[in-house]
């Protein structure tokens, strides 16, 4: 039991430890800003498209995965239709537009943080010794940069420091509370857990193409930004393996 709580206690806190360097540097160049963003967006393809979409076929199959991956980037969708949402213009940044897809951008990380959660509990519930642990460090490697993105994805729109902080940190709480639910009731939830894995690499690909990527490429800096994002998409891949 003490190996569960310490497990999924430090999956969730990665979030926080990733979001406390993003204070450091909230004051970048717009330059900078749109480098580390395209490197955290490649960040989150690797680990949607290496460690949740494998993951999610290894547990089902290719009709599971392509439900749960539509339905992650159509709850995305709706929410962005729900939420008001406007486009933010590179040249003329707004703090009203960036407050709407800050919003926009929270629920889309704190949502697919809950099948991440629930993944892991179910993970530790299982027959399987090491499968828990696997997939909790597996989400708490990935958890790291994600929250650091959501930090800086705040500052930089115009939020308070502290509040971006307590923000990011709180989607890691939810990720928690998903995952002791997933624990109580690894039973009922053994088969929903390849939904939410794909689920979760749906939600993640919605926000990298729809709020990143066009924001790291509207002001000059495509190139870097560009060979950035494949760097990112590279240490995900080499953490992941060598950690594995």
């Amino acid at each position: 039991m003490n190996t569960i709580v310490l497990g999924s206690l430090a999956t969730s806190l990665c979030t926080a430890a990733g979001a406390i360097p993003a204070v450091f540097f909230s004051n970048m160049t717009h330059r900078g800003r749109d480098i580390l963003l395209a490197f955290t967006a490649g960040i989150m393809v690797a680990a949607s498209t290496y460690g949740l979409i494998p993951s999610a076929l290894k547990l089902s199959n290719l009709w599971i995965l392509t439900i749960g991956t539509l339905l992650g980037t159509a709850i995305l969708t709706i929410l962005e239709l729900l939420i008001p949402h406007n486009d933010l213009e590179h040249s003329q940044r707004t703090s009203s537009s960036g407050g709407t897809s800050s919003l926009l951008f929270l629920s889309a990380m704190a949502l697919h943080n809950l099948p991440e959660g629930l993944s892991v509990g179910v993970s530790y519930g299982s027959n399987n010794q090491d499968l828990g642990t696997i997939v909790a460090l597996s989400i708490g490697l990935q958890n790291i940069p994600e929250g650091f993105l959501t930090a800086l994805y705040l500052i930089t729109h115009g939020m308070r420091k502290d509040i971006a902080l307590l923000l990011a940190t709180l989607t890691g709480v939810l990720e928690l509370f998903a995952c002791w639910i997933g624990l109580q009731f690894t039973s009922s939830f053994t088969a929903v857990v390849p939904y939410g894995l794909a689920f979760a690499a749906g939600a993640m690909l919605f926000v990298v193409y729809k709020e990143l990527i066009p924001e790291s490429h509207g002001d000059g800096n495509e190139r870097a930004s560009t060979f950035s994002f494949i760097l990112g998409l590279l240490v995900m891949i080499a953490l992941t393996e060598l950690l594995n």
